[in-house]
């Protein structure tokens, strides 16, 4: 019997041949500081699809310059950034991995010259620059700028795009009310502080139809923030409007102690699954194979998504489909390895 780790799952047009996911992590290297993929790229995402990843998404990709984290990181936001993301998908899809690329906006958490921009005049900490409250035009430049990201990766070739709407970048500066103090049509009651995210996934599936994730940080772990029994009600709206799965992050919005240990976010992901109801990612100090399985295995999640692990080991998928008994696949030129 074939683990469920490495069963294909289908959503929409397109199949994984497993549920293991590489998310997204900051690589901040572009070295032009041009928002350009480099030879590092090229390098870091296509062992992972050798390592037989059944998805691989990509880093946090800037859709405006003033939305980077940092000045080194992907972008977008100019069709010159088009070449080069082609370029990874294709060496990715050579191997069979489905590919995906978040889109992202650092909002009060970017570190780079020039005015920075959020929901609200609040800065992230002393160490960070204090933001400028978007105004009305801000916000529409900025829901076009994801668009106009959406429509270049379609041309790129991904296969899935993932909203950042987490970590206490730009979208999260919206959802949650500690950071959003606004008092217009963006601000105070749940529907105001969705309306960004609101728009921004209206406008993304006028150009995609393909496989649309979101990622969110379920828990503020702070008293007044978001929760994940609060997310319940904002993933039925993502689910209403065509979102096929919820990447379940936590914390980062705020500064905070946040309790770390093998899965501490899986209960997340396992209440927005079963109360939207909608497909979920688990992610967060997953390791083990056994347990990735488990998580499978009961319904807590639908896909696992690997972060720091798949640094150490670009080859997880091999080492777990020994421990659960199953196949991963095996690229022809390493068969008298991995046999």
């Amino acid at each position: 019997m074939m683990a469920k780790l490495f069963e294909p799952m289908a959503i929409k047009n397109v199949t994984f041949k497993n549920r293991i996911v590489m998310a997204p992590m900051c690589m901040y290297q572009s070295d032009k500081e041009d928002g350009k993929v480099t030879d590092w790229h090229r390098v870091h995402y296509p062992t992972r699809a050798v390592g037989q990843i059944g998805l691989i998404i990509i880093e946090a990709t800037a859709v405006q310059g003033q939305g980077r984290i940092s000045s080194r990181d992907l972008g977008i936001w100019d069709d010159g950034h088009i070449e080069g993301l082609a370029e990874i998908v294709r060496l990715m899809k050579v191997h069979g991995s489905k590919t995906g690329i978040q889109l992202a906006h650092a909002g009060r958490k970017a570190n780079i010259d020039g005015t920075i921009y959020s929901s609200s005049a609040i800065a992230f900490s002393d160490r960070y620059q204090t933001p400028a409250a978007m105004t009305a035009e801000d916000i529409q430049e900025t829901v076009q700028a994801f668009k106009d990201g959406a429509m270049r990766a379609k041309e790129a070739g991904f296969d899935v795009i993932e909203l950042h709407a987490a970590h206490g970048y730009l979208i999260n500066q919206f959802l949650s009310p500690l950071t959003n103090k606004r008092e217009d049509e963006y601000g105070g009651s749940s529907e105001n502080r969705y309306r960004f995210l609101r728009e921004i996934i209206d406008v993304v599936k006028e150009v995609w139809d393909g496989p649309l994730f979101v990622r969110v940080s379920a828990h503020d772990y702070t008293e007044g923030g978001m929760t994940p029994e609060r997310y319940v009600e904002m993933a039925k709206w993502m689910k209403e409007q065509g979102v096929d799965l919820i990447d379940v992050s936590s914390g980062a919005e705020v500064p905070a102690q946040i309790p770390t240990f093998p899965g501490y976010q899986v209960p997340f992901a396992e209440t927005l699954k079963k109360e939207t109801p909608i497909a979920t990612g688990a992610v967060g100090l997953i390791t083990n194979p056994q347990h990735a399985e488990e998580i499978l295995q009961n319904g807590r999640a639908d896909m696992i998504f690997l972060a720091r692990e798949l640094l150490r080991d670009p080859y997880w998928a091999y080492r777990a489909a020994k421990e659960l008994g199953s196949e991963s696949g095996v690229p022809v030129p390493y068969e008298r390895g991995w046999l």
